[in-house]
């Protein structure tokens, strides 16, 4: 792990007609509730929040079509594991493991903490991109494109579910059936901080969990969980709404719902992207973009081994 101060980062964005009519004190207290309404104004006076290129006020009202600028200072960010292994790598795509605790995309909080960013100093001329996330407190195989082609033919197979991803999972509870699948809908729901998070919603996108039990323990039970769809965060999702939350997840409850009603264990209300659950991806199968077929496998941390 490593603590340093970034280099700032500068959010650009286009007002949109739902906006229209906003001061921008408003745009910014609504859309970003990270902060407080008192930490806005203040970084519109002091000239860190420009609108078409030029210094606002908190007041000025917005027209769709302009363009807010928000020149974030440069932050310390959370320490996180750094280090990640390659397992493999051709012209075409990369397989590398990922720690738990290390974001894989900007956001939250972390910049240069994450595993796109390392990727952007290792391979500044093509830098390999993601086909599919992991959840920061996941860890495991995670499948990258190196080229264009790759990406498209590698993304169209996750689209269309030809893509077998395994995941161990430790769960709360031991009395669930050796065998069963999960297919509670995923979808949007609102958060007090974040604006919305994804969790269990009777209106969601459709979601298939399909889970094995290894070992049964006296309170938790060891599982092994095949993803059919890649809904956000819905191993974590699915167990909890079948009554088996993670251990230790400090977001996702009973019901699959998240838990917005009191602090997590750093006095703030829990986001997505808190670890300290167990989930591992151990298996990632497809089909290289010259036809053959791939499998890989990525031994789990003590804890999640079955041995």
């Amino acid at each position: 792990m490593t603590g340093c101060v970034n280099s700032g980062w500068t959010y650009r964005e286009q007002v949109d007609r739902s906006a229209h009519g906003l001061t921008v004190l408003d745009y910014y207290t609504q859309r970003y509730r990270h902060s407080s309404r008192a930490e806005w104004q203040q970084r519109i006076q002091s000239g860190q929040v420009l609108l078409d290129q030029a210094e606002t006020t908190p007041e000025t009202g917005l027209l769709a079509g302009q363009w807010l600028t928000y020149q974030r200072p440069p932050w310390q960010e959370p320490d996180v594991p750094l280090n990640f292994e390659v397992i493999y790598e051709d012209a075409e795509l990369m397989m590398v493991a990922k720690p738990s605790g290390l974001p894989v995309l900007p956001g939250g909080g972390f910049l240069e903490h994450t595993l796109l960013w390392r990727l952007q100093q290792r391979y500044p001329q093509t830098t390999p991109l993601p086909i599919h996330r992991l959840g920061r407190g996941t860890s495991g195989l995670m499948l990258l494109a190196r080229s264009p082609k790759a990406r498209a033919h590698l993304s169209q197979q996750l689209r269309d579910r030809q893509m077998h991803k395994v995941y161990r999972a430790l769960a709360q509870g031991n009395s669930m059936p050796d065998c069963f699948s999960i297919t509670t809908p995923i979808g949007k729901q609102a958060h007090p901080v974040l604006g919305y998070i994804y969790a269990a919603h009777p209106q969601g996108a459709v979601a298939q969990s399909d889970c094995q039990v290894l070992r049964r323990d006296a309170e938790t039970a060891l599982l092994e969980v095949s993803i059919l769809t890649g809904r956000p965060h819905q191993i974590r999702i699915h167990l909890a709404a079948a009554g088996h939350p993670l251990v230790g997840d400090p977001l996702y409850t009973i019901g699959g719902v998240p838990m917005t009603d009191r602090p997590s264990v750093n006095g703030k209300l829990a986001v997505p992207g808190d670890c300290g659950y167990h989930l591992h991806a151990i298996h990632l199968s497809f089909t290289h973009p010259n036809g053959q077929l791939m499998t890989f496998t990525c031994p789990p941390p003590a804890e999640l081994r079955n041995d």
